[in-house]
């Protein structure tokens, strides 16, 4: 089994930021800003907001856009995570029964205001990171966070632990497999079954760290991170990240949304 083909697969966002547009080329530091500036305005919003939220859609569709991402790969990992969201917020309507709109005689409470406002900031806080990710690369990621101050253990570590996932699936997939060869079709399913193939796992694990490390060692690992390419920030990228900012808080202090709908609603009287 492989883990770098189709949409579902984690390898598949790797071979996304390796493309070659206008949002790929932004520098990394840029866009880890601009992202972080994006998610910190979106979680800022107080819980009963939903309409302020809705024009923040702008960004990550702009970098589906100008980024070439399909847009089934961000609605299928969205799709992944969303139970976290849905039980976050699935207790509100039954906690905050208090009515706050009146929809054609149908009163709605504000627990189902807030629940649909944490819906929508997970959407976009989430999807943001992905989009991150896919037109960055997760490297590019960890570089821009060393370059702006991070400690470098941390850096180090968030890497190691998204470039060796992909090693501990295939492990695993070997293990499982090995254990059906060996069973004759007799596939187990209890308790000890899954405490052999956990210690054989852990065993494994510990074995080729050390082996890993040894080879980092022997190549004069220090414990940062260096790469070949060399980033600049350039007019382009002090643009994005000037229009990203300036975005976030027109649309953070004035709801577009109503507006829109004020400037209609008068329009049509």
């Amino acid at each position: 089994m492989t883990f770098d083909r189709g949409y579902f697969n984690l390898g598949y966002i790797d071979t996304l930021s390796y493309k070659d547009t206008f949002i790929h080329r932004l520098d990394p530091r840029i866009k880890l800003a601009s992202t972080f500036i994006f998610i910190l305005t979106i979680v800022s919003f107080p819980k009963y907001e939903v309409s302020g939220l809705v024009p923040f859609f702008l960004f990550p569709a702009l970098l589906l856009l100008f980024g070439d991402i399909p847009v089934s790969f961000i609605l299928k990992k969205v799709l992944i995570v969303s139970p976290f969201a849905l039980f976050v917020g699935i207790f509100n309507p039954f906690l905050d029964t208090k009515a706050l709109y009146d929809f054609n005689g149908i009163l709605i409470s504000g627990g189902w205001i807030s629940f649909l406002s944490v819906i929508i900031k997970f959407v976009l806080t989430v999807s943001a990171g992905l989009l991150l990710i896919a037109t960055t690369s997760f490297p590019g990621v960890c570089y821009a966070l060393q370059q702006l101050g991070i400690p470098d253990i941390f850096v180090s570590q968030l890497l190691f632990l998204y470039r060796y996932i992909f090693v501990l699936m295939e492990e695993t997939m070997r293990v499982v497999r090995a254990r059906d060869l060996r069973s004759f079709g007799r596939k187990g399913h209890g308790m000890e079954t899954f405490v052999n193939i956990t210690g054989t796992l852990f065993i494994k694990t510990v074995e080729r760290s050390e082996r890993i490390y040894q080879a980092m060692l022997s190549r004069g690992f220090d414990g940062k991170i260096k790469t070949t390419k060399r980033y600049r920030i350039a007019m382009a990228d002090a643009l994005f990240f000037m229009t990203t900012a300036s975005s976030c808080f027109l649309l953070r202090k004035y709801n577009l949304a109503l507006l829109l709908g004020s400037l209609i609603t008068g329009t049509d009287r």
